[in-house]
């Protein structure tokens, strides 16, 4: 254990692929935070305000935001509690701080798909209303077909 109420992983914080948890994301230390396009509270547990940094997914993240503009991003990091009671699967990557639901504002769905896939992202559900990309294995799952007319 780290710092009370955070929790670090190989040794170090928030370097590349090291990851940290805060048990809310007021305890994010703002110094640290580098994701200029989103805050701690945009990125934490909307259940209980729990947070995992984990750089390389939201450098990503940073990446798709920096290609697009402005987008809404929701359920980021979910808690067990949090992800049980909205259906995610048991081993969904939101519980590891690796998922993020892209809501549309209006733009194209393939244009949004593309920039996901070029910036890196790996995962994808395909939703009506909203986009779910992560970095886990290479997989989709949705209504595919929606996002490719």
């Amino acid at each position: 254990r780290g710092r009370r109420g955070s929790q670090r992983y190989r040794g170090q914080e928030w370097g590349n692929g090291l990851m940290t948890i805060y048990q809310h994301f007021k305890m994010v230390p703002t110094r640290k935070w580098r994701w200029p396009s989103f805050s701690p509270s945009e990125v934490g547990c909307r259940h209980c305000g729990w947070i995992r940094i984990n750089p390389d997914f939201l450098d990503t993240l940073q990446a798709l935001r920096d290609q697009r503009g402005p987008t809404t991003v929701s359920n980021v990091c979910r808690c067990a509690v949090h992800n049980a009671r909205g259906g995610g699967a048991p081993g969904s990557m939101h519980l590891r701080g690796m998922a993020a639901d892209v809501a549309l504002l209006g733009a194209a769905r393939k244009g949004l798909q593309q920039a996901a896939i070029a910036v890196g992202f790996k995962g994808f559900g395909y939703y009506q209303t909203f986009l779910h990309v992560d970095l886990g294995r290479p997989r989709f799952w949705g209504q595919k077909e929606l996002w490719n007319a």
